[in-house]
């Protein structure tokens, strides 16, 4: 019997960096466990290079990745979500649209390596170092035995991960 695949929609204001590069992360550490999809409220319409730079190094496919709207996720149509993570403070403040079944959510902020203000390199550390902290929450998330909670041990779980420093 085939285990069931866990999608997992992340979400931020601009689509552009955080949620580009937790889609990435959770879709390649979860080794087929889980899903990874990514969206904004406001989507900037491009992804941003230095996401796209880290990205590439995980394996992830780049060419699936794109700024959207959270509306595709949804309609009827869309991929049913068994959980959603806000990863801005934006996000997590915002009106979202009704999501078909009604995935456990939490809110896992981390700040915008988009708004630093600086030399390439400088950019590039703010990245490093968001991208690291999204891959530590995520290798916390991958270790709850899913399959052996309830859906509110569950949810106070992925609650609490997102107040865990990083």
């Amino acid at each position: 019997m085939q285990e069931k695949i866990y999608n997992v929609l992340f979400l931020c204001t601009g689509n552009s960096a955080r949620s580009i590069m937790a889609e990435a992360l959770l879709t390649t550490m979860a080794k087929g466990r889980f899903r990874g999809f990514s969206a904004g409220s406001h989507p900037g319409g491009t992804v941003n290079p230095f996401a796209l730079e880290l990205v590439t190094e995980t394996g992830y496919p780049i060419e699936l990745l794109r700024s959207k709207s959270w509306d595709e996720f949804a309609t009827p149509a869309a991929p049913h979500m068994d959980l959603i993570f806000t990863v801005c403070d934006n996000a997590a403040g915002e009106v979202c649209p009704y999501w078909p079944g009604h995935p456990m959510s939490a809110h896992w902020g981390f700040e915008d390596p988009a708004a630093v203000v600086g030399t390439d390199e400088e950019k590039r550390a703010a990245f490093h170092r968001i991208f690291r902290q999204i891959m530590t929450r995520v290798n916390i998330f991958l270790s709850l035995p899913l399959h052996m909670l309830e859906k509110n041990a569950i949810q106070r779980e992925i609650q609490t991960i997102g107040t865990t420093p990083v």
